[in-house]
């Protein structure tokens, strides 16, 4: 039976899609800074537009996954991400840059949900918390190295190794989705965007409930990617506070990371936390603590304290997202295109926020973190609405 190698090998293809992409989009921002000397409301600019792009093309491309295949969105996207990142590689306009950005995002946008679908589909009710918890684990485990290398990579190999190490990590999973492929063909009655590797069974959890805490998850997500992408955006200006080097910036500025690995291992593990209120809401009210401080502070030891704090809330937001998408419903592709959309627009909306406070409230060094934080109150104000709401 094919089932557990092919799971395996989506989860290689998962890893690999973690590093390439967390090593380009995270240092993107780096490499304009250093590049063409954008700030903190420039990068936010390109934050924002990162966002809206992923909004909208993660949504169509979970529909497409859906409708095409999964192995056809993966292979569009994957070569869509491997070519333009070669083309990026000799290019020397800002204006090219954002371009290749874009497109880039447009491809990562065809794999996200695709992989949640092929890791969830066709697994029964008690094997799906497994594999959400091995797909977390791998994915951030990978995104966590590369931001964690990422800072030295640089250094040492230069700017433009941004695009040729990412490159090659996407043509490589390339080769990689064309074999999957070709074993699933392979196996007896094998289809699998339609096929049910496992018999079905009852899932316990009522439907009601568990539609009430999709709503949730699906609230929360956003925004808590709101702060996400406003960090990332501004590291570069935090690094520069500090006086940290590249290498120094990629090492320090990675702890949340690993502390969001350390929340995926622990929730993976312990299910008391599915379908409880109390836990979102505490991660919620704990991450908006946190970002401000990492946002305001001038210690490097308050930052990394903060990051703790800040990761391990974003565990469990995330994946109560993710985790409640995959086991409400059977359209896996669709519903990851959600998730994903969720996420595009909170990449949006923090960046955004925080460019227009910078550019109106100039003389506010802090109005970027001021605006993003109001929008994170408003997020609470909202996800106690929903809560309130389904309980009377």
């Amino acid at each position: 039976m094919l089932h557990r190698p092919f799971k395996t090998g989506v989860f290689i293809l998962e890893g690999l899609n973690s590093f390439a992409t967390t090593f380009y989009f995270y240092y993107f921002y780096f490499f304009m800074q250093k590049q063409f000397g954008f700030g903190d409301k420039a990068n936010l600019m390109l934050a924002a537009l990162n966002g809206f792009v992923c909004m909208i093309a993660a949504w169509w491309g979970g529909r497409f996954a859906q409708r095409a295949g999964y192995f056809t969105a993966l292979k569009l996207g994957l070569g869509i991400m491997g070519v333009v990142l070669l083309i990026g590689a000799g290019l020397a306009s800002p204006s090219a840059h954002i371009v290749v950005m874009v497109v880039a995002v447009a491809g990562m946008s065809l794999t996200w949900a695709t992989l949640e679908a092929l890791v969830s589909d066709g697994e029964r009710p008690d094997r799906l918390p497994q594999n959400i918890g091995i797909y977390n684990v791998v994915w951030a485990g990978t995104g966590a190295l590369a931001y964690f290398t990422g800072g030295a990579m640089l250094d040492a190999l230069g700017l433009r190794s941004m695009f040729y190490v990412p490159a090659a990590f996407f043509l490589t999973q390339l080769a990689g989705v064309f074999w999957l492929e070709r074993i699933n063909r392979l196996a007896p009655g094998a289809s699998l965007e339609s096929v049910s590797f496992e018999p079905a069974t009852l899932n316990p959890r009522p439907i009601g409930r568990a539609k009430t805490f999709l709503r949730l998850a699906w609230w929360a997500n956003p925004f808590a990617y709101i702060a996400v992408n406003t960090l990332i955006a501004v590291m570069p200006g935090v690094a520069t506070r500090l006086g940290l080097s590249t290498t120094l910036a990629g090492v320090c500025a990675s702890v949340w990371f690993f502390a969001r690995l350390g929340a995926f291992c622990a929730l993976w593990f312990w299910p008391g936390w599915h379908y409880r209120f109390r836990w979102l809401l505490g991660a919620y009210l704990a991450l908006i603590v946190s970002f401000v401080v990492m946002l305001t502070v001038a210690s490097l030891t308050t930052l990394i304290l903060a990051q703790l704090v800040f990761g391990s809330a974003l565990g469990l937001i995330y994946y109560s997202s993710l985790y409640y998408s995959m086991d409400v419903g059977e359209t896996k592709g669709e519903h990851g295109g959600i998730h994903e959309a969720a996420i595009g627009l909170g990449n949006f909306a923090g960046p955004a926020a925080g460019a227009a406070s910078l550019h109106f409230l100039a003389q506010s060094p802090n109005s970027g973190t001021v605006a993003v934080s109001a929008l994170l109150l408003c997020g609470l104000a909202g996800l106690l609405a929903i809560w309130r709401k389904t309980k009377t």
